[in-house]
């Protein structure tokens, strides 16, 4: 493969991962890319899982063996078996050598002018139980450290990989890791974008998001969607007596309630919108068995040691609520209902449907001064 050929399967490869939106993305586009840049017939990209000892397939490109899925959920291997990776960075990079990739065949060990790596026969089994004839491994190193390690393997039938082939496999792995830096920061500022930074909960942005998607779905096919709105009890005080820092710990602590009441309706998004005002966002499950949950909220908020336990309102489209063309309408009626909640202090959850006095008119204005700040830009 000629030098012009070679860079210009690297730029593509560079142009591709930084065009992914998810690491799944990112991931196909290294293993295709490298698989191409190499002359090869099939990639793997894997990552060094350090506390458990293991290399953990991320995704398999190109012609796979009927056991390879392109995205295994468990194809994993004990590196000890594959020792190769921590021989790298233990005894050569540690003792100032340079990343470098090495070649494997089916045939069984290679000399080459460096030396090589030496000799894996689980390596070579797989080679020969899947038809292929070689392989080049190169490992890839991110923020200074062994992060794991891309695969590129021909069929039987091709040409074997030789050292001008490895050579190049190690450019191509600090492209992939670079590819691999970048989604991490992606990952990172979209992250931190839509969590809430004390509680780790989903923030209002990602409630928007998401309940925007739901009400279009809910359009589309009549699932149900349902939103819990609380309002926790008694932080001011705390924070008025106890201080801002035991405020803090109120809030984290519930925000491990609502994530824990979450986890009973799969899928759901526990959120804080902000101050002590929290929300749950299920698309799917019956209204019945989210009120089921919300009774759950409200009992275990009561048993916390510090607060006031919590105002907890119920809207979904599973229940006689009327229209709801759009997502400012059902946080209405789900904010209505923690409202009437707050006001008769009760223990339990108040259900918009349940109870005519918690239906507002479309134009009726939110319930306190902070609700209509909440939904005065919300689209109607």
């Amino acid at each position: 493969m000629g030098e012009d050929v070679r860079l210009r399967a690297v730029v593509a490869l560079a142009q591709s991962m930084a065009a992914a939106h998810t690491p799944r993305e990112s991931w196909r586009a290294a293993a295709m890319g490298a698989c191409e840049a190499l002359g090869g017939s099939f990639a793997a990209l894997s990552v060094w899982e350090r506390d458990l000892g293991r290399l953990k397939v991320l995704v398999n490109a190109g012609d796979r063996a009927p056991d390879e899925e392109e995205f295994p959920d468990g194809e994993t291997y004990p590196v000890h078996r594959f020792p190769e990776i921590t021989e790298f960075l233990h005894e050569q990079w540690a003792g100032g050598g340079a990343p470098r990739a090495w070649v494997e065949t089916a045939g069984g060990p290679t000399v080459d002018e460096s030396g090589g790596h030496g000799y894996s026969h689980h390596r070579v089994d797989a080679l020969r139980r899947r038809g292929r004839g070689c392989c080049v491994v190169a490992p890839i190193v991110l923020h200074g450290r062994a992060w794991g390690e891309l695969y590129v393997a021909r069929a039987a039938e091709r040409p074997v990989f030789g050292r001008d082939d490895a050579d190049f496999a190690t450019v191509v792995a600090s492209v992939v890791a670079a590819g691999i830096a970048q989604q991490e920061r992606l990952e990172e500022v979209r992250r931190l974008a839509f969590t809430d930074p004390l509680t780790g909960l989903a923030n209002r942005r990602a409630v928007d998001v998401r309940l925007d998607a739901a009400i279009e779905r809910y359009r589309e096919d009549r699932s149900v969607v349902s939103l819990v709105v609380c309002d926790l009890n008694g932080l001011k005080k705390v924070n008025d007596t106890l201080g801002h820092a035991t405020g803090d710990r109120l809030l984290e602590r519930f925000g491990s309630v609502l994530s824990l009441c979450g986890a009973m309706l799969p899928g759901a998004l526990a959120a804080r919108l902000g101050g002590d005002e929290f929300c749950l966002l299920t698309v799917g499950h019956s209204a019945d068995d989210v009120v089921k949950v919300a009774e759950e909220l409200c009992q275990r908020a009561g048993e916390l040691k510090l607060g006031e336990g919590v105002a907890c309102g119920v809207a979904s489209t599973g229940d006689p609520i009327g229209p709801v063309r759009s997502a400012r309408r059902l946080f209405r009626l789900a904010d209505a209902a923690q409202y009437r909640a707050k006001a008769a202090r009760s223990r339990g959850p108040v259900v918009a449907g349940r109870d005519d006095t918690v239906l507002p008119l479309a134009d009726t204005p939110p319930a306190t001064s902070q609700d209509r700040r909440r939904f005065r830009d919300a689209p109607p």
